[in-house]
């Protein structure tokens, strides 16, 4: 980041402040997830680009000059909120130089404003990892919690731009309609999962489990951040022979190696799925998105251990 620090806030430094009434409401968010949601709920009003592409792990997206050059001519940003971003959003703000985009500005909104996290922490402690310091932050995988991100988008949408309120309050109703949809019919196709044990990489598959009766059982790292020892992994896969754990999910992001020697040594099925849309071909949007893990863990139950 210092290295190309000045050239940005040159760069910065060229560019107008404020944003032309006319145009669209410019929109940088975090991840596609949150890209499609505020598409979905801004229409026409809005232009919108996410940072991440869908391939990266959340908490370590590579950052670019050009990134900190598009948040400097944003009106809003949008994140997932309870520290996901941590390792390059705080960073790229203050680089951007928007006062409009500000942690404590309107203009920066957080998916997470309704929801209570898994996973939080009684304690803060470096010790234990700092990927999760506010709980687990990996909501989008739970489509009903993906229904409260709307509703932080469409909120945070209508503070800043009261005139379109109405606009993003039927567009929000709307997109809540298909994804109730999808719902129910998720929650029916995912029927022969409940009660299936799952070890993912990291622990961001927890809210899907939650949502779809599964269990988790564990992760490859020690903890969230926290690389794998021979320790672990070998107290890790006897307690997955012991338990007949059914799954070990690769998230797409993350090495293969231990995934595959994991699932070939305790029996388990090898999943590999992305954790946000865009990690995949066919999850070019949110619905697609989860719709693809929803079918591809099902296969997987199917084919059995």
């Amino acid at each position: 980041m210092r290295r190309w620090l000045p050239v940005v806030l040159a760069v910065v430094a060229l560019l107008p402040l404020h944003a032309d009434a006319a145009k669209k409401i410019r929109v940088v968010a975090t991840i596609p997830d949150i890209a499609d949601m505020t598409r979905q709920v801004g229409g026409d009003l809005v232009d919108v680009t996410s940072i991440a592409t869908g391939v990266e792990d959340i908490h370590a997206v590579p950052m670019k000059p050009s990134f900190a050059v598009l948040l400097s001519r944003a009106d809003v940003v949008i994140s997932l909120g309870l520290e996901a971003e941590h390792a390059f959003l705080p960073a790229l703000i203050d680089a951007s130089r928007n006062p409009r985009i500000r942690r404590d500005a309107a203009g920066y909104i957080e998916c997470s404003t309704y929801i209570s996290p898994l996973e939080a922490p009684t304690r803060l402690d470096r010790s234990l990892g700092d990927q999760h310091p506010m709980g687990n932050p990996h909501i989008n995988l739970d489509p009903v919690l993906g229904k409260s991100m709307v509703r932080a988008i469409t909120d945070g949408l209508s503070r800043l731009y009261p005139e379109h309120a109405a606009t993003f309050g039927a567009n929000a109703a709307t997109y809540s309609a298909k994804l109730d949809e999808a719902i129910a019919r998720w929650v029916r196709e995912a029927a022969p999962l409940k009660g299936k044990k799952l070890v993912s990489y990291h622990p961001d598959f927890i809210y899907f489990t939650e949502r779809f009766g599964m269990i988790s059982f564990g992760t490859i790292e020690i903890r969230a951040g926290i690389d794998p020892t021979p320790g672990h992994i070998a107290e890790l896969r006897e307690a997955m022979r012991q338990n007949n754990v059914d799954f070990v999910v690769r998230e797409m992001h993350y090495p293969a190696g231990l995934a595959q020697s994991l699932a070939q040594q305790t029996g388990a099925k090898l999943v590999e799925l992305p954790a946000m849309s865009g990690g995949m071909p066919e999850t070019k949007d949110y619905i697609s998105f989860i719709d693809y893990n929803v079918k591809t863990m099902v296969k997987a139950a199917a084919a059995g251990r």
